[in-house]
């Protein structure tokens, strides 16, 4: 059983398509509620859902629902970890993937959406690298957040050993079994050819 009196907010962040999804899904398995308005439906891009939170969207003019955020895990994509306001603590489990994944599987999604991206492959990769490498500097110098990194291949490698690492990153007494069942292999597609 999760005890309840945390003092501080988790957050799974990562860029799009970078098994966000897959560690809030861990995560409520593992016995920790989580914050979701259920308004993003499954579907083949993710098919066991989304857990987004709408006013996530918002967190650059309204903040009013953090407090309910506590022992919860929000899912906060990294663009918008800069707006979380310094008078919470956060613990950060950021979901990082091979670019060329994420790009591929961007891709997937936006062709079954019927949408484009401008940007070359390369230079997505190189944008994405720069907002990673800036948002990491940044968040190291922020009192209130401290960050767990976590390979999207090596979760569905060993999620065993995810699980162990998550529960101990945030200092709570999870169901590791059922959080490592929670990762379903058939579901990493888009794998790069070199890992």
């Amino acid at each position: 059983m999760v005890a309840l009196d945390r003092n501080f907010i988790t957050v799974v962040s990562g860029l799009p398509r970078s098994g966000t999804s897959m560690m809030m899904r861990v995560l409520e398995k593992g016995g920790i509620p989580i914050l979701t308005d259920g308004l993003r439906r499954a579907d083949d891009d993710n098919p066991l859902g989304y857990f987004e939170f709408e006013p996530v969207k918002r967190l650059d003019r309204d903040v009013s629902w953090l407090p309910d955020a506590y022992n919860k895990a929000v899912k906060i994509v990294y663009i918008f970890l800069y707006s979380l306001p310094r008078d919470h603590q956060y613990k950060v489990i950021f979901m990082k993937r091979h670019l060329a994944e994420i790009i591929r599987s961007q891709k997937v999604m936006l062709r079954r959406r019927q949408e484009g991206n401008r940007l070359s492959d390369q230079e997505l990769m190189d944008k994405f690298d720069d907002e990673l490498q800036r948002l990491d500097l940044w968040i190291r110098h922020q009192e209130n957040f401290s960050i767990r990194y976590l390979d999207y291949d090596e979760v569905v490698a060993d999620p065993a050993r995810a699980a162990f690492e998550i529960s101990r990153f945030l200092g709570l007494q999870l169901d590791l079994q059922a959080m490592a069942q929670a990762v379903d292999p058939s579901l990493y597609r888009n794998r790069s050819a070199v890992v």
